[in-house]
């Protein structure tokens, strides 16, 4: 491994330690709640517009 493969580890795993450090478990809750919104949104609207393709054809 190159010294500058090793440098660039080494400062994204701080900068993600660092950031992980200062969020708190309400955010994360947060965010994990609206990532699981935003799928199911996303696949029944997928749903929906391939079914109503599929009628039109």
């Amino acid at each position: 491994m190159k010294a500058s493969q090793q440098v660039g580890i080494g400062t994204t795993g701080g900068t993600l330690l660092s950031v992980i450090g200062q969020l708190g478990l309400h955010d994360m809750l947060r965010t994990a709640l609206l990532a699981a919104i935003g799928a199911v949104v996303s696949f029944a609207v997928t749903w929906l517009l391939q079914r109503l393709w599929q009628r039109r054809r």
